[in-house]
Formats: C-alpha cells, structure tokens, sequence
C-alpha cells in the first residue's frame, strides 16, 4: 500500500452511533447498569478506558467486590445486594470459589457479551461531548488508543460510571471534591483538615512460593527507607493483594490530576516493601518467594463526589432514615482513611457501623443541573462522610441497577431522570426493581400484574420447627453465642437446649430482640436466666416469661463460660443462623463498637456467624414448633429473610417436595420467575479469598414445572442461581401449576422465596 506524502494534517478514522443510553465506565457499576437496562429492550454503549471490566474489581487492581455483608462482620444479616449484582458474585462463586481476578474479569465480560443490546467499547476514553442546550447532553466523543478511532456516541440518556465523573465534570454538573464541614450537614463524624478530605489511592502486589531460593534486587526507585511507614511492620509473608489496603496515599493530593504521580509513590513503597520484606532478614519464610504481581494502575477510593437533588448524609447511615423514593440500600461501615494514608501514625481506617442496613433514594442518583445525566458508582451525591460507606462496590452497583431501570422507564415514557420522582412515578420504578430480585429496605412488592397474587397456593408439606437435632458437635462458651430464631408476637414458649459441664458452674441465657424488628443488632435483653449447670450432659428447659410485640427474630443468648460446651446440629434452614460475639479486626469489629459520644454513631455489641464448613447452628428443640415456613410466602412481596424467613420450606421428612398454584380459571402464562436461596449471608468476596463451595448449601438446584395436564413446560438441573427467569417459547394455559422440586441435601430441606407468573 502506498500513501500520499503531502504532508497534510491527518485525522483519525471516526465512528458514528445513535443508542439509546451510553454508560461511561466499565466497572462493576457500569456493567450491572449495562446488563439492567439491556435485559428491559434498551439499546445500551458501554464504554472502557481500560482494556478489561470490572475497575477496582478487576484484574488490573484485584480488590473484592463488598457491600452490605461486610465479611460477615457486622450485624446485616442476609444484606447480600440483589438483582444484576447478586447474579455476578453467584456466578463468580460457581466458577470461581478460589477467588482468581482473571477468572473474575472473564465473568463480567462473558455477562456483558452475551447482551445482544450492548455495544461495548473497550480501551475507549471519553474526552469531550456536544450538548445540544447548556442542561443537556447530546453526545460524547471518546478515543479508542487500540484502534486509533475517535466515536461520536449520541443518546437522549446518559449514565456516568466511570469513578472519576469525567461525563459529569466535562457537562458541568454540580460536583464536590473534599470534606465537608461538621456545620453543613451537622455530620459529627465529618473530619478535621489535620485528619484530612480525601481517602487515598492503594495499589497491591502478589508473591507466590517457587520452591526455591529466589533473590530479588530493588528498582532504583523503590522506597529505601522502610521505616517512613509507621506501620512498616505489618508487612508479612502472608498477607498480600487486597488485604495490604492500607498501603494508601494521595488523600492530600488532586486524586483525578495527581493520579500518575500518587501510582508513582505507591510503586516505591510497594517495592520497597517487598525488598524489606525479602532482603532485611525478619523473613526467613521469604527465601522461596517472588513477586508474582504488582498492580500498574491504582485503585481509587475518592476523587469528585456530584451533587443531585438529595444528598446522602451521615445521620441517614446511622440512624436508617427511610426514604419515600429508596431504591438501594447500603451497609458498609462509614469507612473514612487518613489522607496520609500509609505516611499517616494514624490506624489505616476508622470503621464505624450502623445497627443494620439503609435505603438510599432515588434523588441522590441523578444530576441536580444536568437534566439528562445520571450518577452511578462512588460518584452519587453523598457527603464525604455518607461516602465513606457508600462508595463500596456492591452497594455501588446496587444503586446503579436502580439507575439503569430508571433509565428504561424514562425512555419508556418520555421523560428525563428527575421526572420520575417529580412526576409520581417512583412506586412503578421501585415495582419493577423488586421484580427483579432487587431489595429495598422496608418496601414490599405488590404486584398487580403476577398472577400467583390471584391463585390459591398450597405444598406438599410445610416445615414446622419443633427440633434442630444434635450431631456428636460441642463448641465451647469461650465466645457468647446465640441462636437466631424467627418467633411470631406474643409469649414465647419453651426451648430445651443441651450442655456438657467440665465442672459445676452456672449458665447465663438472655432473650435478646433488636430495637427496629427488621434490624438483627441484638440490641434489647427483654429477659434474663441463670442456670444452674451439674459436670457432664445437662438437658435445659428454658422457660420465658417473655412477650414478644411483633414478628421478628429472636436472639436466644448463651454467655461466655468456658466450663461449658452446647450441642450443635448439622442441620441448616433458609432463615435460621447461629451468631457469635467474635471479633473481626478487617472490618473494626472487637465485638463491641464504643465510639466516643461526640461522632454521632451507636454503641452496640456485633453478633456474626462464623463461615463455612463452621458456623453451625446450636441444637434445640421448641415443641411449639416455628410455623413461619409456610407456602403462602412465596406470595408476601419479600425475597429473602427479614423479620421472618419470607420462604415456603418443606419438611425434611418430604420425599418428593412441590408447590401447587391453583386458579379457578385458565391463566395464559409466558413467563415464570423463581426466587432460591443462595444465602444472602454469605458475602461471596470475588477475589483473593476462597470459599468452602462453589454451590450455596440452600439453593435448590433440580427442578421441574408442570401444568394442569401434567406436562413439563420446563426443567432444570443443576441450577445454582437465585433468579431463574423463564421465558416460555410458546404460552401456556391452565389453572394450575406444580412445581416439583428436590432437596439440596439430606442436611437442608427445600426453600423457594418467590414464584412469579406473567
């Protein structure tokens, strides 16, 4: 090929598309708000400026995907984010249990790919847009560095995801960066400048074990003096990836601007860290290692924050204010850094946890000055302080679907972003979200349009409660436990419990109940036993006096006391845990949260299961037996445990377990949705940390459907999602349906939350 040599200025190939809605940013945030919109008929861009999804979560950082569940080390009980998000981390989990960042960014990637309505452009960076008035966007302009071809993408919706704001910042909407005052907002958690108003960036490394000596000799530019670190000797073997989050910096630099020259710091500490690590002789475990990874682009925690008609602030977090328009939720501790980050004589964090989760409103989802811009990711408008919980990434994504269906209904209806709370649309926005598996605190779906709200409802067997049986397991009272059981308002009855003395000495057992019924921070002791325990086995009626006002869970308590051990069972049942009161320093929980009285936060104690294979519950029987199992919940509007179960559970001693949904009339069906039990407690971190299954214990995983003739209109086997969507090929009608089902395992019965038809 030759070209001509006049010397003329050249210009890039261009692209041209017309969508529907562009989404800039690829992270987990961009991604769910990608897959949201396009699974609803809308014709999506996504935009990357990296070469792989996923952001922070990605390959590329290697930071866990987390959210409400905070390791299991707080108070949220089966608080795991629904929807999109929960689909990713299940399917991470069945994939991925080992916890590998390649496997997880072929995860997103397969996800996004497999939408025929997105359009996904990788390597490819926004630099500017056309507005077609000073409040609207009209489209953007990026580069693709891989293909030298500038796109010009116009769309009437528009979606920033992308961390730093760039859509939002180059369309001049309302942004902040840094703290604000105690004043503005009376925040009193709000950080003094000597603390600090940005949270760092942090960059990782990996080592593996070669079996061999290895040596390693610093780049020139690695950090020579470790002891500039004040926490220097934190540094291990062991501990590598996202558990160094605390090597931090840049909070007191430009975080959008300054971002090469923050990285530049970390790579020198990073090396330098890891040449102490290998070469100052406190190692000796390090002689086979070698530096397996370092990240080449840093996680960012903060930079723009953007302003839309709500702000998010502390006292919503802490005190779980409701909201008329909450579309998500968070949960994550309010989680500020000092600027310093690993400079700073300063702990690495400062933690501080809310008694349960919080709904985030819709208000806060889009630009106050750009009308047809949303905000999704760390980016929403939320103070410093409110961000410093909701910039994590699951809960992120979660207010981000929430985005992305507003978006649907938007186009569906003509209108802009803040139509839909200003124009009464928010109930049919926050339907469609729980529809999809999506839970928003304190709100119940009730929905018209199923047809199971209009059929009778019936099982083969319901599970009532009266005994969780013994298995040979004893665990000491060296930590205080409790076992969470779901109980209905009034007196509560009688429980036998069993344990074995080591020596003569007393039991202290409360009924413990939380403050807010949908709340599980055991909060109010409403009685109190002490019994008197013999050397050996001792068989323990429990008799409360006790009234219970309304539905909710119940803490049976055991104090500490190290002279006794209780009985356990293998059995497990959607809705029912066994908690400690452990610590878990990852996330600030010393088994009591005691801040100073001045920040505003909750003094309460933290009460956590343990993870699997342990995290057993404790043996009992309640001759009463727990009736809350039931089949009528798969109608209730609630998809996972609240203050009750919200599941239909059949009875272990059910062979053949099935649901039955009976009309009075023919029904035309197209579409049935199905709602299992993936264990919204387990946290599913996506890397770094394995998991004991790739399959959630509870979740069923063979089933069939079967209409009144007793045809199959659909199987499955081996399922291990929690929303099965089942589109017919052709619609079917009868009056009823049958669900037959099998149980997971001899140890845990069969649980569906939901079943909805259209």
């Amino acid at each position: 090929m030759i070209f001509s040599e006049g010397g003329e200025k050249r210009a890039l190939a261009v692209h041209e598309l017309e969508t529907e809605l562009v989404i800039v940013g690829g992270g987990v945030s961009g991604v769910c708000a990608a897959i949201t919109a396009a699974r609803k008929g809308v014709k999506v861009v996504l935009m990357q400026d990296r070469p792989v999804l996923g952001g922070n979560a990605s390959s590329e950082v290697r930071l866990w995907m987390l959210g409400a569940t905070s390791h299991m080390g707080n108070n949220n009980r089966w608080a795991r984010e629904g929807g999109i998000v929960d689909e990713l981390m299940v399917e991470n989990m069945y994939r991925n249990k080992e916890g590998n960042p390649l496997i997880f960014d072929t995860v997103l990637l397969d996800k996004v790919v497999s939408e025929p309505n997105i359009t996904l452009l990788l390597n490819t960076a926004v630099y500017d847009l056309v507005k077609s008035s000073p409040d609207e966007i009209e489209a953007v302009k990026a580069f693709c560095s891989q293909s030298s071809t500038e796109f010009i993408v116009k769309a009437p919706l528009f979606i920033d995801a992308s961390g730093d704001g760039i859509l939002g910042f180059l369309a001049g909407a309302a942004f902040r960066m840094g703290a604000e005052s105690k004043d503005e907002f009376g925040e009193r958690f709000a950080p003094s400048q000597e603390y600090g108003e940005l949270l760092g960036h942090s960059l990782y490394f990996y080592s593996k074990d070669t079996g061999r000596p290895v040596k390693f000799v610093p780049p020139s530019y690695a950090l020579q003096d470790i002891t500039q670190i004040p926490r220097f000797r934190n540094f291990n073997t062991k501990e590598y990836g996202c558990k160094l989050w605390w090597l931090e910096y840049g909070g007191r630099l430009d975080t959008v601007h300054d971002t090469e020259k923050i990285k530049w710091e970390l790579w020198k500490v990073a090396y330098g860290a890891w040449n102490y690590i290998k070469n100052s002789g406190n190692f000796p475990d390090a002689e086979n290692l070698t530096l397996e990874w370092v990240g080449t682009i840093p996680g960012k925690r903060e930079s723009r924050r953007f302003e839309g008609e709500y702000m998010l602030k502390q006292q919503d977090i802490v005190e779980q204010r409701q909201h008329e328009d909450a579309v998500a939720f968070g949960g994550w501790s309010i989680d500020l850094h000092p600027a310093d980050g690993v400079f700073s004589e300063k702990p690495g964090c400062n933690q501080w946890h809310s008694k349960g989760i919080y709904p985030i409103p819709y208000r806060s989802l889009y630009s106050r000055n750009i009308r047809n811009l949303f905000l999704a990711g760390r980016i929403i408008s939320a103070t410093h302080v409110a961000f410093g919980s909701s910039r994590v990434m699951a809960t992120a994504a979660h207010a981000a679907q929430a985005v992305a269906m507003a978006a649907v209904l938007c186009l569906n209806k003509q209108l802009q972003p803040a139509d839909i709370y200003h124009k009464g649309h928010i109930k049919a926005l926050q339907t469609a979200l729980l529809r999809s598996g999506h839970h928003i605190p304190g709100l119940v779906l009730n929905d018209a349009e199923d047809l199971v709200k209009q059929a009778t409802i019936s099982a083969s067997s319901e599970l009532v409660l009266k005994e969780l049986p013994e298995c040979g397991s004893l665990k000491s009272l060296e930590t205080a436990v409790a076992q969470m059981v779901p109980l209905v308002a009034g007196k509560v009855d009688n429980f036998i419990f069993h344990a074995e003395g080591i020596t003569a000495t007393e039991l202290e057992v409360e009924l413990r109940i939380s403050s807010k019924p949908d709340n599980h921070t055991p909060d109010m002791t409403i009685e109190k036993k002490k019994i008197p325990i013999h050397p050996g086995r001792n068989c323990i009626h429990i008799s409360f006096e006790a009234v219970i006002q309304q539905q909710a869970y119940a803490f049976i308590t055991f104090l500490k006391n190290a002279d006794i051990q209780l009985h356990f069972s293998t059995k497990r049942v959607t809705g029912l845990l066994s908690v400690f009161n452990s610590i878990n320093k990852a996330v600030s929980n010393y088994g009591k949260q005691t801040p100073p009285e001045e920040l505003g936060v909750d003094a309460f104690e933290f009460w956590c299961p343990k993870r699997r294979p342990d995290g057993e519950n404790i043996a009992f029987k309640y001759p009463t037996g727990i009736n809350l199992f039931r089949a009528s919940n798969i109608t209730n509007g609630i998809d996972r445990p609240v203050a009750s179960p919200n599941a239909w559970v059949a009875d272990w001693d059910d062979k053949a377990p099935k649901l039955e949904i009976n009309w009075t009339e023919k029904k035309h069906i197209s579409s049935i949705d199905i709602l299992f039990d993936t264990d919204y407690d387990h946290p599913m971190e996506s890397v770094l940390m394995g998991h004991p299954e790739n399959v959630m214990p509870f979740c069923i995983r063979n089933y069939s459907i079967k209409d009144d003739q007793g045809n199959i209109i659909h199987q499955q086997q081996d399922n291990y999602q929690t929303v099965n969507s089942i589109r017919l090929a052709q619609p079917v009608s009868t009056t009823k349906l049958t669900i037959e089902v099998e149980h997971p395992s001899a140890e845990v019965p069969a649980a569906i939350f939901s079943v909805r038809c259209y």
